[in-house]
């Protein structure tokens, strides 16, 4: 049924489960699956509501935790392949995150998403992670969510 499955993660617990399922998912349906993570891209002026930090600064920030996403998305590319999933990751910078989940699930042909119902920010969104919300509400394929 599923050819192309995208799991969004943040590493959180719950993103954890949500990534588990999205590989047996994959095993199941014998599909191709990406594990997705987007950094959020750090905001560089006053005026864009952050501290005073030097640019250089906030790249280096941000740099690094690209390369801790990087490792988090190489583990889940290794547990994939244990199953005998095909299997890719990607790092997405951006400062949008339900937007690139999206972009993303369609320049990677995916026709299901895989997502936790809340990530890192955890219940401060309500229920319903806004992330979540924004992805269900505006993607054109299936999104499977997990709590």
């Amino acid at each position: 049924m599923f050819k192309r499955i995208l799991v969004a993660t943040d590493g959180s617990p719950l993103a954890d489960k949500a990534v588990a399922k999205a590989i047996d998912l994959a095993t199941e349906h014998k599909a191709e699956l990406t594990a997705l993570t987007v950094v959020l891209r750090q905001a560089k002026s006053h005026m864009e509501g952050t501290l005073r930090f030097q640019s250089e600064e906030l790249d280096r920030i941000e740099s690094r935790r690209a390369e801790q996403a990087k490792a988090m998305l190489d583990a889940i590319e290794k547990r994939a392949e244990a199953r005998g999933v095909r299997v890719s990751s990607a790092v997405v910078r951006s400062s949008r995150v339900a937007p690139s989940i999206i972009e993303a699930s369609g320049k990677y042909g995916s026709d299901l998403i895989v997502m936790a119902t809340h990530g890192r920010t955890g219940l401060t969104s309500a229920f319903l992670g806004s992330e979540t919300a924004q992805v269900l509400a505006h993607s054109d394929v299936p999104v499977l969510v997990l709590r």
